[in-house]
């Protein structure tokens, strides 16, 4: 078997299997009938008519039992190198019934190893979609009840004439209807730029150092109010991208350090490095678990359970802006400490090519 383990195309096995079954029956039949008929002229001195209807009968037996055997060689053959077929066609039943199939195992090589690799990779990743989409739903459903159940209760206590109209009562019910259409857009946002709509947003060259310093100049009574040692050192570059996103993701960066901030200092650093502009906001925080630090990304993540969207956001802002990041071809992460924390944004030096 080890002409197989060397052929790693499925067609050239099964030819040279086929190949292999077509020798081992002419053999069995040449070499059995030569022997029998040296045999016969031989030890017996049969010759003559007798000689061929004996040799006739002999080969019929003979190719009769060699068919059998290459039979029986072939199918075991052929059923051990199609065997993770079987596997694949069961996962895949599996998956059209809407299961996670296991992974399946095999020492296939060539063409069928590629596909039973792929297959795993796509079956973990619908796994791993299925497994997001619930918890989008569970975040979304979370994060809806308190205002819908708020806004609920007041109309239904305005219906039973429990309580009377007053604008300060229809302030409150403006309010949580606002953060419902605020998660919404949020969501609609977040969607647009994951499932490749970013394509119709117009891309072109910007200066990155000037969108950053226009994102900082808008938040600069915020910052001036908590931070108290700021450092601001950007090199000038300009990257193919889309202004409003790029904006909305150092608004966002921006609003998140000053929510979760714990120290006084702050340090942004834009720089170019290997064809790559790396931005970094240093900063002291709220405790991140380092283990943890790219759940930070995730839809509807924050560092407090406990914390509501009225005070601290959706827990979208930092999922779009590592969907914002992808669709320029760039990277975002975290490094940290547990309280010392560095965001960073890795973005290409493409051009606009004409």
């Amino acid at each position: 078997m080890w002409v197989f383990r060397k052929l790693s195309n499925l067609l050239s096995k099964l030819v040279a299997l086929n190949s292999l079954v077509i020798l081992l029956v002419i053999l069995l039949a040449a070499l059995s009938v030569t022997d029998y008929a040296c045999y016969l002229v031989n030890s017996q001195q049969v010759t003559g008519q007798e000689f061929v209807d004996t040799l006739n009968r002999f080969l019929w037996k003979v190719s009769i039992l060699a068919f059998i055997v290459a039979g029986l060689f072939h199918y075991f053959t052929v059923k051990k190198i199609v065997g993770p077929i079987k596997h694949l066609t069961l996962a895949a039943k599996d998956i059209k019934e809407g299961k996670t199939p296991s992974k399946i195992e095999s020492s296939a090589t060539g063409e069928l190893r590629e596909l039973i690799e792929n297959f795993n990779s796509m079956s973990e990743t619908l796994s791993s979609v299925q497994e997001q989409r619930e918890e989008m739903l569970k975040d979304i459903a979370h994060e809806l009840r308190t205002p819908l159940t708020n806004i609920n209760g007041y109309l239904e206590a305005l219906q039973n004439k429990i309580i009377d109209g007053n604008p300060e009562l229809f302030s409150s019910l403006l309010e949580e209807s606002r953060r419902i259409t605020r998660i919404v857009e949020l969501i609609t946002e977040l969607n647009s730029w994951n499932n490749g709509y970013f394509l119709e947003k117009h891309f072109e060259q910007v200066e990155i150092n000037q969108v950053l310093s226009e994102s900082l100049t808008a938040f600069h009574l915020k910052l001036q109010n908590q931070i108290k040692d700021m450092h601001f050192k950007v090199e000038d570059a300009e990257i193919l991208g889309n202004k409003d996103g790029l904006m909305q993701v150092f608004t966002n960066m921006l609003q998140n350090i000053l929510d979760y901030n714990t120290g006084t200092f702050l340090k942004i650093n834009g720089e170019i490095k290997n064809n790559r502009y790396i931005i970094t906001f240093t900063h002291c925080g709220q405790f991140i678990d380092p283990n943890k630090k790219a759940m930070i990304f995730e839809r509807f993540y924050r560092l407090e359970e406990s914390r509501s969207t009225k005070s601290d956001g959706a827990g979208l802002g930092l999922a779009i802006s590592q969907s914002i990041i992808t669709a320029h071809q760039g990277e975002i992460g975290l490094d940290t400490d547990g309280t010392h924390h560095t965001f960073w944004i890795d973005l290409p030096l493409r051009t606009l090519t004409r």
